[in-house]
């Protein structure tokens, strides 16, 4: 049960307005409907009802207020009272998958620098397994990196999952044929495959789901730079597997599309996690992990 759900429903109900929450909130509403849901699953009751007359908390809603009031309480509580214990002035230094990075290291950092004011941000963009190495060499206080569940250096929480995909331009769907029926794993190898660098998560994937071709493997162009892959991608150098968020601006525009694919080339989603070294007993890397799961 997250508390930014928690937040969302206590809003919500002093509102009665989905609408004014996410105005309150500077979410979308469909974020907040989809905050709200997420709550109403875990608890497994109906809090609102929505009708003509607008929006009111059923009998089971009205039960869990106090409960989840008590609780929003408590935590902006804990909050306060670990930054008053805490020697807020100084630096720290996170590193960010370039993914990430992309997507939200604006927000993260305008409410890093919001809720910690006397902190001096040193933020370094990586792939996931350069960032590992360099906190594990205590270069780095925390990072937020792909999921690497072999590490025993980190202490780490979940923070997102992204659907993979994979992408073409538009020009080079229609020089390769490709968007008739969902494409199969030979399909794919007929076409230049763009990747992340090799031996990172993505090109290890890629590697294996190839490696069944033998002779007929497609070499793997790689490069260490998400915004140049896609860019790479949209120039019409080949296809490529990325998180679906990323291109998001570029599929809108029509610039990529997203391929047919068949279910023996699924992709599993690419999950991340924010994460310190176990041996890091400081409260900082801990609030700032909590803030960017509150972001993202």
């Amino acid at each position: 049960m997250r508390i930014r759900n928690l937040e969302t429903f206590v809003k919500v109900a002093e509102l009665e307005s989905f609408h004014a929450a996410a105005k309150a909130l500077k979410a979308t509403q469909p974020t907040i409907s989809s905050r709200v849901a997420a709550l109403e699953a875990d608890l497994g009751v109906s809090l609102f009802r929505r009708d003509q007359g607008g929006t009111t908390l059923t009998s089971r809603g009205r039960q869990m207020l106090p409960y989840a009031q008590r609780l929003v309480g408590i935590n902006v509580e804990m909050k306060a009272q670990l930054k008053q214990d805490l020697n807020e002035a100084g630096s720290v230094r996170i590193g960010i998958a370039d993914t990430l990075a992309q997507l939200w290291v604006s927000p993260l950092l305008k409410k890093w620098r919001s809720e910690f004011p006397h902190v001096e941000f040193e933020v370094v963009i990586d792939i996931s397994d350069s960032l590992l190495q360099q906190i594990g060499r205590h270069e780095l206080d925390m990072v937020l990196m792909v999921v690497h569940p072999e590490s025993d250096i980190l202490l780490s929480e979940h923070l997102c999952s992204y659907r993979q995909v994979w992408m073409a331009s538009n020009e080079y769907v229609e020089e390769k044929n490709l968007a008739n029926e969902p494409l199969n794993l030979w399909q794919l190898s007929r076409c230049s495959v763009l990747s992340f660098p090799r031996n990172t998560q993505p090109w290890r994937y890629l590697d294996g789901l190839f490696s069944v071709m033998a002779e007929d493997r497609p070499m793997l162009h790689t490069c260490s730079s998400v915004s140049h892959l896609m860019n790479l991608t949209e120039q019409g150098l080949g296809i490529s597997l990325l998180p679906e968020p990323l291109a998001a601006p570029l599929l809108a525009q029509n610039k990529l599309t997203i391929l047919n694919t068949a279910d023996e080339v699924s992709v599993p989603n690419i999950d991340f996690c924010c994460g310190w070294r176990v041996d890091d007993e400081r409260l900082l890397p801990k609030l700032l992990a909590a803030t960017a799961r509150e972001v993202i």
